[in-house]
């Protein structure tokens, strides 16, 4: 319903034969970029803030061009830097994409991935893009002035990219030396480095310092080719190869697609671990740190990832099958005059299973598609108002499908963070058909805390579970657990972050599930509608059954996997605290 942003989507390509091959047997030139795009609009969902591509030609003479890249802003990003390539990219081996969504609020062609460090020493030349979130950049900032380094731009994805290639700098000078050693001149002693360089190296002494979730991907200008999971597991990344090419993507279904692959010739990146292939077209699968307790994040089976993939589509399916009782409960059991429907359209899968979950109970059930989403409409019109009512349009809804004030009507979602749409939008309309009630399920549990790894979330009080949190608080008095939270915080951020604890967890201890349920639906249930609203989340326990392998739930638990995620979630609180403690001061005065 609420479209959340995602930090990012990555697909690279690495060619094992000679281009003559694939022109013979698949009758392009293209084969490589043909993929690459075919990938990257498979991940359109991914990223639609920018996109940018680049490729390396291992075979290109002395004097020109190797390494090229293609970057572009905006929602037709992808056709349009496919647009811009020429025939030089045709001969290339090794290929990068990545499309972008921003959760830092950091816009511009600056932002867009692949970035580029450029040397005369192929080997030192460095492309990188990610999927990833870093919360102690800061840290790693700092470590480099300490070295004496000076980035020019203060953003994850840039002190990486310095940070990595002051890495690889090195690398290729220690190859260098013990060329020296050797006895080697000239153009031998870059045949050697090219043939040697230890990307492993390279990322070891990069990646061990950060805290976040990430899938790291790089080339370089003499040809090797990497792509790093973060320890946690957080990001996905998966990977395909065979004696013609080495591919990866953030998602398993895209890679089926693309090569015409079946699920088992898949394979998942181990958390820790990277997939490194040499200029020589070898390949391995490397530990470059410890795997820590897995935490895959669980929202990209609820949401962010395609449900054409065969796990994903059965969980989801799950998802809705698991609230079969509690939505019984809401409706009295009188499915005789209740509509079941979803929002479309990432919602429709686990519309699937709640269905089924009913006709296993033998009940026969009415389902409709009630809501529609419409294009995005252009709000040219500068005035708040009119912005706003054009805005709530985004939805329509299919009159006639219930009887007006006699059936109720059970309408699912994957999840409700905000509630804004919610609010200005859904339930406007959804009133106009005049159920008797409206049950609001959602597929996943309550979101109460921010996400550090990826995931636009990142503000405490735009999530509509901790408003409603706060809003029992006040109701009932209860300012004391306010200051109380908040001196914990300040005392925890005053610990070194690995010994520090998520503090903002009290502010929902004393409060049931069914409490927030019940103040949320007061809250976001919009002035002058007619129809009464009911809540119904997924339990944490549910999520779990169906999503077995994938743990993550820092966002509906607050267990966050890493130090950064419980320091950043502390400092949050503590801001917000001291705004509005700024704000009642102002108000006194005016």
């Amino acid at each position: 319903m609420e479209q959340l942003k995602h930090e990012c989507g990555v697909a690279m390509i690495r060619l094992l034969k000679p281009l003559s091959h694939y022109e013979q047997r698949y009758d392009s030139n293209r084969y490589a970029l043909d993929k690459l795009y075919l990938m990257m609009e498979k991940q359109h969902n991914r990223g639609q803030e920018g996109a940018g591509i680049a490729c390396v030609n291992m075979d290109a003479e002395v004097g020109t061009e190797y390494m090229f890249r293609e970057r572009a802003v905006g929602k037709d990003a992808i056709g349009e830097v496919f647009d811009h390539v020429t025939q030089e990219w045709a001969e290339a081996q090794l290929y990068m994409g990545h499309l972008r969504y921003s959760t830092t609020g950091k816009s511009g062609l600056q932002y867009v991935h692949p970035f580029l460090r450029r040397n005369n020493w192929r080997a030192k030349n460095l492309c990188l893009c990610g999927n990833f979130n870093m919360t102690n950049i800061n840290e790693i900032f700092e470590k480099m002035v300490k070295q004496g380094q000076s980035p020019r731009i203060y953003s994850d994805s840039y002190i990486t990219l310095e940070l990595m290639g002051h890495r690889l700098d090195r690398e290729v000078e220690r190859l260098y030396a013990e060329a020296k050693r050797k006895g080697l001149e000239d153009t031998d002693i870059t045949h050697y480095i090219e043939a040697d360089v230890q990307i492993a190296n390279v990322l070891r002494t990069t990646m061990g310092d950060y805290d976040g979730g990430y899938v790291m991907c790089g080339m370089t200008g003499s040809g090797e080719m990497f792509a790093m999971r973060d320890p946690w597991g957080i990001r996905p990344a998966f990977f395909y190869r065979d004696d013609e090419v080495v591919a990866v993507a953030s998602e398993r279904a895209v890679l089926q697609t693309t090569f015409d692959l079946t699920y088992e010739d898949i394979l998942e990146l181990p958390a820790g671990g990277a997939l490194i292939v040499h200029k020589d077209g070898s390949s391995v699968v490397e530990k470059i740190l410890e795997a820590k307790a897995q935490t895959r994040c669980s929202f990209e089976r609820i949401y962010f990832s395609r449900g054409s993939d065969r796990d994903i589509y059965h969980e989801r399916k799950q998802l809705g099958l698991q609230l079969t009782e509690p939505i019984l409960r809401t409706i009295d059991g009188d499915t005789e005059h209740t509509v079941f429907s979803f929002i479309p359209n990432t919602a429709e899968v686990a519309f699937y299973g709640m269905m089924e979950g009913l006709r296993n109970k033998g009940l026969n059930v009415h389902s409709e598609k009630v809501a529609w989403k419409d294009i995005k409409l252009r709000t040219f019109i500068t005035e708040a108002g009119a912005r706003n009512d054009l805005a709530s349009h985004v939805y329509d809804i299919t009159y006639g499908s219930l009887r007006p004030y006699e059936d109720n009507l059970v309408i699912i979602d994957d999840s409700i963070v905000r509630g804004t749409t919610l609010k200005e939008s859904i339930f406007k309309i959804l009133d106009r058909l005049h159920p008797k009630k409206i049950v609001m399920v959602s597929s996943s549990p309550q979101i109460r805390y921010p996400d550090y790894y990826g995931i636009d979330m990142a503000c405490l009080e735009e999530l509509c579970a901790f408003r409603a949190a706060i809003a029992l608080i006040e109701e009932r008095g209860m300012w004391q657990l306010i200051n109380d939270v908040y001196k914990t915080c300040l005392a925890e951020l005053s610990k070194p972050a690995a010994e520090q604890t998520n503090c903002v967890s009290d502010i929902y201890k004393p409060f049931s599930i069914e409490e927030i349920d019940k103040k949320m639906a007061e809250m976001l249930r919009p002035s002058g509608m007619q129809a009464p609203v009911e809540f119904v989340f997924q339990t944490i326990e549910g999520l779990h059954a169906a999503c077995p392998d994938h743990q993550g739930d820092w966002y509906f638990t607050g267990h966050y996997p890493t130090p950064g995620g419980n320091r950043l979630v502390n400092q949050a609180f503590v801001r917000l605290t001291e705004q509005q403690h700024d704000i009642n001061n102002r108000k006194q005065y005016m």
